[in-house]
């Protein structure tokens, strides 16, 4: 008998937006979240696009585009790093950094015109509204949710609690 649901790991749902500057800030967390759990918690990145961000829905298209391409979360914090440049200059710095990962500029654009990543973004857009997200970074892990958009003080100690209860109580 093999005991498959221990090494199913504890999913961390972030639900963010590419054009956010606490997004960005929520970037350390990530990282030092990943290199305590490795494999043990799946980060994935859920899209919630704000109004106030004029570049945020193309800027959540252009990152499943990055994921269709293979380089989904290299696509995500590049973004991410230059929220204000993105701000600023709109599409063209989603293409930009396409270009510097070395993925196919032109498919994004392509991407981008057609909409053929619309019904993702609208979908984590909707889950995520009726789950109760109402700004971003937010995080859901097991059956609990964190607002980071007013903080991000003390929510990574509180995301490593959650987790380190959820994978004990996995055995």
């Amino acid at each position: 008998m093999s005991d498959s649901t221990a090494a199913a790991p504890v999913v961390l749902d972030i639900w963010c937006e590419l054009e956010c500057p606490d997004c960005h800030l929520a970037l350390s967390d990530v990282h030092a979240l990943r290199a305590r759990y490795g494999d043990r918690l799946e980060i994935r990145l859920r899209h919630f696009p704000l109004e106030k961000h004029k570049h945020a829905y193309a800027a959540a298209q252009a990152a499943e585009e990055a994921v269709e391409q293979g380089k989904g979360w290299p696509y995500i914090e590049a973004v991410l790093a230059r929220t204000a440049d993105l701000a600023r200059g709109g599409e063209p710095v989603l293409l930009d950094v396409a270009r510097e990962l070395g993925l196919d500029a032109e498919e994004f654009d392509t991407a981008l015109i057609d909409g053929r990543h619309m019904l993702i973004v609208d979908a984590d857009q909707a889950e995520g509204k009726a789950i109760g997200v109402t700004g971003t970074p937010t995080y859901v892990i097991g059956d609990e949710r964190l607002d980071g958009g007013k903080s991000q003080e003390g929510l990574r100690e509180r995301i490593e609690e959650i987790a380190d209860r959820l994978l004990a109580d996995r055995g």
